[in-house]
């Protein structure tokens, strides 16, 4: 009697919460629908971020009361102080501005070092106002959401507010963490079992409809592992056979946020290792395009490759980031021209993410795969908006750059970014001589003689 308690105990403790497990992330995740427990835990998470900035706004006028005690002056001072202040400004540019209207004699006699500010000027403003290195860092945050990574920290501002930071840090690392990662492994368990028994099935409609079903199936529980909440807006514009579908680059992670509802065609170079293994599998079940070193850097064989696949309107749309970098949800930059040669419908795609419950942005340059997978897995969630924007085509007579940056700008208008020109490779290259001959022209403009 007492071993059949004993059993029944063990049974238990081990089977109830594999069934809740089941009943709650797995089954939901299989047929596509959501319980309602993530919105409900975001609300939570908003109440406990409006609580922890409430202390920390309390804190800091306590600071401003404790650092304004001096005596003030009257106003009649201040205005005096602004007065000499304004003067002071004037007279040193004067002083430090080079007279537009100088013989070359004169210029060579009455050089100073002064003359440099302008490069001097110049390279702080840009320092200071740079549009292509902020698109390479975290954004910063506008209020403090419990997490050590962001920009400024304020866990130890109060003693309420340390306790629910440990309370936080210990959820997110000793609960949410090994669940996650329990989920991410069922989900890859399920994927390599299920494209291993489609590979031996022929090339039906049949293995293509169970294909994506899996897939769907597969990536919805990849994204639990992330407690990724989407809403996706615009459904019926979606892409469809023969198409292309091109988004914005954010992360890693913008592949599992769009294959949780459309299935897709990947392209990209040919890996080994863990990643080899999942390109294989994926292959097993649909028609991927994948390229070898060698092939990468022949623009006509990747073209060719694109066309074919194109051509076919059974096989799966393309998934492209024409921007060929992750970029920190602030901006879009320059689209790669490739994608918009191949012919066929255009399907935009907007994606914003939503910083205050976890930034997605990798900083590949600060972090390794592993070390990202691990920052995304300890954030409090992933919530980001998709907009499917309508097809657009090549206009007859435009260019393919012309028309990557007309999808770029609708691209960026509806996720509210910022559009701009630069190449997202900056963030790995310098800087190219045409731009430097720019600025020195423009400074010899100030050094013209008669």
């Amino acid at each position: 009697m007492a071993d059949a308690v004993l059993v029944l105990t063990v049974i238990g403790v081990f089977f109830l919460p594999v069934l809740g497990f089941a009943l709650l992330i797995l089954i939901p995740a299989a047929v596509g629908v959501s319980l309602g427990i993530r919105k409900l835990y975001l609300k939570v998470l908003i109440r406990v971020f409006e609580f922890a900035t409430n202390r920390i706004q309390q804190h800091d006028s306590r600071q401003d009361l404790n650092g304004n005690r001096g005596e003030q002056l009257p106003d009649n001072n201040i205005d005096a102080l602004k007065d000499k202040n304004s003067v002071a400004m004037i007279q040193e540019e004067e002083r430090t501005t080079l007279k537009k209207v100088r013989s070359f004699g004169t210029l060579r006699r009455e050089f100073e070092l002064s003359d440099c500010y302008h490069f001097c000027r110049q390279g702080i403003e840009a320092i200071a106002d740079d549009s292509v290195t902020k698109c390479f860092s975290a954004a910063e945050l506008p209020s403090w959401n419990l997490l050590t990574r962001t920009n400024t920290h304020y866990e130890f501002v109060s003693m309420r507010l340390t306790i629910l930071w440990v309370i936080g840090f210990l959820f997110r690392y000793c609960c949410l963490l090994p669940m996650r990662l329990l989920l991410a492994t069922v989900s890859v368990g399920i994927f390599m079992v299920a494209t291993a028994t489609l590979s031996i099935l022929s090339k039906t409609s049949y293995k293509r409809h169970v294909s994506k079903y899996v897939s769907l199936m597969c990536y919805r529980i990849l994204a639990r592992a992330f407690s990724a909440v989407v809403t996706y807006h615009n459904k019926e514009n979606r892409a469809k056979g023969g198409g292309i579908c091109v988004a914005n680059h954010t992360s890693p992670i913008d592949v599992i946020i769009l294959a949780c509802d459309a299935c897709y065609a990947m392209v990209g170079q040919v890996h080994g290792g863990f990643t080899g293994m999942i390109q294989r599998a994926m292959s097993r079940s649909e028609a991927h395009i994948w390229f070898q070193r060698s092939e990468v850097k022949d623009r006509q064989a990747v073209s060719n490759r694109l066309k074919e696949h194109v051509s076919d309107p059974d096989k799966l749309p393309i998934l492209i980031f024409p921007e060929g970098t992750c970029i920190n949800n602030t901006s879009v930059m320059m689209f790669k021209k490739g994608s918009f040669e191949v012919g066929g419908a255009i399907y935009p795609v907007a994606i914003k993410y939503d910083a205050r419950f976890g930034d997605a942005f990798w900083n590949s340059s600060k972090y390794n795969m592993i070390q990202y997978l691990l920052l995304m897995m300890t954030s409090w969630a992933i919530v980001c908006d998709v907009w499917y924007l309508p097809p657009m085509h090549r206009k007859e007579g435009e260019a393919a750059v012309e028309f990557a940056n007309r999808v770029k700008h609708e691209i960026a208008q509806k996720g509210g970014l910022v559009d701009l020109l630069w190449d997202g490779q900056l963030k790995r290259m310098t800087v190219k001589e045409d731009f430097k001959k720019e600025q020195q022209k423009e400074y010899s403009k100030l050094l013209k003689v008669e």
